[in-house]
This record gives structure tokens, sequence and C-alpha cells, in this order.
């Protein structure tokens, strides 16, 4: 009888998998418990693979066990757990009540359980990552791209420590999360192409395949060459946890990345600011109490999310030591990576699908940059006072800016009006002088750092045949 879903104990199961059944289904083909007893049995069979090819083992061996790991279900292997009370000898005895008595001996020959476990899990991963985590970070990197580009010239006010700054444009502060994600998404592929398996025995120094093959480390290459791996460098009865921790590593930070772009547009919901919106269904609600609120609740969520499963990298370092050649203490922590990995998923998902309808009011961003335009000549003026032969010029404009706040002028008027500056003054260009006229143009290089980054992470999409 299948559980109900809401009978399940993890949010994932319920609060986030229901609303899209066909991510689940993918998410659990690579990270379910199932999906782990699977690339178990891969792991197994790969072993009887090479046993048979080197001659160790009846070839009728390789067929029974290919059709005996189609038709093991993970119930049936944690039921005989109860009896074994160890997971991969239940496995193994579930794969030998399907075989030939003179196949039996042959079925995790000169293997330890953390051979078949960690093999199986760096698959899985490797393989999720390039089936599922990948390609969804792909398509949001394309989404920023788009948007970026859409809005490379949207005047904005640039902002350090919350307070007005210097103009950039919309489509620049979006660049600059194109460039992020895009060296992120390099680094998940890298890393999961370096998770890494063993096939060396119950302390990695083949002691068991050395009774069988003179070259014990060719054959743990071509056990894991059946499922794409390489050996570790150098295995205990485990293999050395860093390529695991690479590229948790990577999906953490890639994590990081995307709460800190939804804080930001999180801030830029601010009744206040209100130069981005999330679009709002004709039937949704948010709050409870109050009608008219409509609030940023999937950028929240995303950060929410984010606040989850970064700590969790703390553990996956503790996973770094184990006493001499192996221990179990991170026989449970292990379990709960997969729940990193498609919390990333889901929030990559969210955020996908709040930016492909996010409202930008441009309008309300010139009303914002005009706040404290005139403040913005300040910079501009002060560097180009300094290079005329003031002798202090940030001082000199320091106290300007404090008399056109205090008698409520614009700084330009003030600029204007001061006979001690007009040498100075005099000495300007042209261009020069259109940054203190004219500030909305005061945008260096902005617009074009969003063609030359948009240029950058495009070439790179359609060298993997991404749209």
């Amino acid at each position: 009888m299948q559980r109900e879903i809401f009978a399940n104990l993890s949010p994932l199961d319920h609060r986030y998998y229901l609303s899209d059944p066909k991510l689940a289904d993918q998410l659990s083909r690579y990270l379910s418990e199932g999906a782990l007893i699977a690339y178990e049995l891969e792991v197994e069979l790969a072993l009887v693979k090479v046993l048979a090819r080197r001659g160790l083992c009846p070839d009728k061996a390789v067929s029974q066990v290919e059709a005996a790991c189609g038709s093991i279900t993970a119930l049936e292997v944690y039921q005989e757990e109860e009896k074994t009370r160890h997971n991969i000898r239940a496995l193994v005895n579930c794969l030998r009540r399907r075989v030939d008595d003179d196949v039996k001996p042959y079925i995790h020959l000169a293997a330890t359980s953390m051979d078949i476990l960690d093999t199986a899990n760096s698959l899985r991963f490797k393989a999720a990552s390039s089936q599922v985590i990948v390609p969804a970070l792909l398509e949001l990197e394309a989404l920023l791209i788009q948007i970026a580009r859409r809005e490379k010239d949207t005047l904005q006010m640039g902002r350090t420590h919350g307070q007005h700054a210097v103009p950039i444009t919309f489509g620049f502060a979006v660049a600059e999360y194109v460039s992020r994600l895009g060296e992120r998404i390099k680094l998940v592929e890298s890393t999961a192409a370096n998770l890494r398996g063993k096939f060396a025995g119950a302390v990695g120094a083949y002691n068991a395949s050395s009774l069988f093959f003179d070259d014990p480390e060719n054959f743990e290459a071509e056990v894991l060459a059946e499922g794409g791996l390489k050996p570790a460098g150098i295995s205990t009865q485990i293999v050395e946890p860093e390529y695991m921790l690479d590229f948790i590593h990577a999906l953490i930070s890639t994590f990081g990345i995307l709460a800190n772009l939804a804080d930001d547009f999180r801030h830029l919901q601010r009744s206040e600011i209100g130069e981005v919106g999330e679009y709002f269904a004709r039937d949704q609600v948010g709050s409870s109490t109050m009608p008219h609120k409509r609030n940023p609740w999937n950028f929240e969520h995303v950060k929410s999310l984010w606040k989850e499963f970064t700590p969790r990298i703390l553990t996956v370092y503790m996973d770094q030591i184990s006493e001499h050649q192996r221990d179990l203490t991170n026989s449970a922590s292990q379990r709960f990576l997969v729940e990193i990995a498609a919390g990333l998923v889901l929030a990559t998902k969210r955020l996908a699908k709040v930016l492909g309808k996010l409202a930008v009011d441009r309008e309300r961003m010139r009303e914002n940059f005009n706040l404290s335009s005139q403040m913005v000549i300040a910079e501009p003026l002060y560097i180009l006072l300094a290079t005329a032969g003031h002798p202090d010029a940030h001082e000199c404009v320091r106290k300007l800016t404090l008399q056109a706040q205090q008698e409520g002028r614009p700084l330009p008027e003030l600029v204007a009006a001061s006979g001690e500056l007009a040498p100075y003054l005099a000495k300007f260009t042209a261009r020069q002088r259109q940054a203190l006229t004219s500030p909305e143009l005061y945008l260096g290089q902005a617009v074009r750092k969003v063609e030359t980054t948009c240029q950058r992470w495009e070439k790179y999409l359609a060298a993997r045949g991404e749209k």
C-alpha cells in the first residue's frame, strides 16, 4: 500500500513536491532511497560483468544478475535488512536468492560495503547533476541573460549599505548574477564530473582482489568504468571525502547566489522602493488578515530554503574526518545530502518561475533616482576638482553636500555659484561638465558590461546547445 504523502516526515515530500509532481519524479529518480538501491545494484552488476570478462565467473552470471537487479525492490531490501541489520548484506542476499548456486559465490566477490555505497552515491549525484540540477540552473541563467539585456538601459540608482550611491542600470544589477551564477554552474559541473568511486576492499589496500588479480588497481578501474567513474587517488574503506565535499560546496555556494538575488529583489519590492514586483494571480492571497498585501513571498521562500540547507555544509566538513581507515560517524549524516541537492533545484525552479513574470517599474526607478540625483555629482565633482589642482577637493565637496542638505538647495546650484571653484571648473572638458549637469548619464561602463557579460554567457550556453 502506498504511503499517503502527508504522512511523510520531510517537508520536501509534501510542501514542495505536491505542486510539481513531474519535478518530484525527476528528483526521485536519482535522490530517493529507491534510487540509491538501484545504483547499488548497478555497481554489483558492474562487478559481475568484469569478473565474467576476466574469466573468473560463468558468463551466465551477467544475465542472471542483470535480471535480478531489475526485479529487486527497495522494500524487499529493507525487509531483509531487518534480519541482517546490515544494508549491503541485505542487498546481496536479495541478489543471491535470484541466481543459480554456481553464480552465488561471485555476488559481491572481493567487495566491501563502501565499495558499493560510495560508488553508488557518486554515480547518482553525477547523474542528478547532469540530468536535473545543471539543466535547471541553465534555464535560470538564460532567463537572467534575457532580463539583463532587456533592462540594460533602464536607469536605476545604485545602492551601497542600503543608501543611494551612483547610477547604474537595472540590467547591470542583473548582469552581476548572470556572471556569478554562470561561474557556479561550471563549478557544479566540474565537481560532479570529478566524483569518484572505489573498488579497493575493506581498508582500501586491495587485499581481497589481490587474491585473484595481479593488477587489482586495473580491476578497480575496469569495474568503475562500467558506470563512467574513475577511482579515487587512494581509498581507505571509503572514498576520499573531498570529492563529495567539493561537489556539495558547489551546490551550497550556488544556493548562496540564488539567495542573494532573491534578497535583492525582495528589497526592491519594499513599499517605499517598489521598483519590481512579483506576479500576483487573480485568486492569490497575500495576508490572512490584510487583503491589500502583495508580499514578495517567492523571493522570501528561496532565502528561507537557503537558510535551511546552507548550515549543513558544516556537517559535510565534519564528515571529512573518519578514524583510521573508517568509522561510521558519517553513516546517518550522509543520507541527508540528497536534500541539499533537492532544495537547490526547488529554489532554482521557484526563482525561474517568478522571474519569468517579473514586473519592472521603470518609472518608479526613475523617481527613486531623482530623489538624490543632484547629489550624484558629488563623486565626479570631487574627482575632477582634484585632477584640476584643487588642494582638498574631497573636503570641499563634502561641505557643499552638507550645505545643500541644510539649505534645501540643489548641489549643482551651489557649485555654479561658488567663486572659489570657478577657476577649476573652467578646466573641465565638455564631457566632464556633462557628468555634473546630467547625472543620469554618469553610468560609466554599466551598459557595456551588460553586453559583454551577456555575450560571454550566451556563448557558453550556445556551446552547450542551450537556447
